[in-house]
């Protein structure tokens, strides 16, 4: 059986692993010096769209009320 690589779950691991690696490079990045302010802003700013978009994929996985 093969899984589907367009699954909501599988997207969902995926954003998973970006955000982690995000968190990594916005960690090595901050410890440099000097620090590069703007590419730290848009680490971050990317890491919350990240989360954003994992929060609604696991709303969407699992509804707080039956439908």
């Amino acid at each position: 059986m093969t899984a589907n690589l367009h699954s909501p779950e599988r997207q969902l691991i995926e954003l998973r692993i970006e955000h982690a690696d995000l968190d990594a490079s916005i960690d090595r990045l901050a410890e440099q010096s000097p620090v590069d302010e703007l590419m730290l802003q848009r680490l971050k700013k990317r890491r919350l769209a990240l989360r954003d978009a994992m929060a609604r994929l696991e709303a969407a996985l699992d509804p707080k009320e039956p439908a």
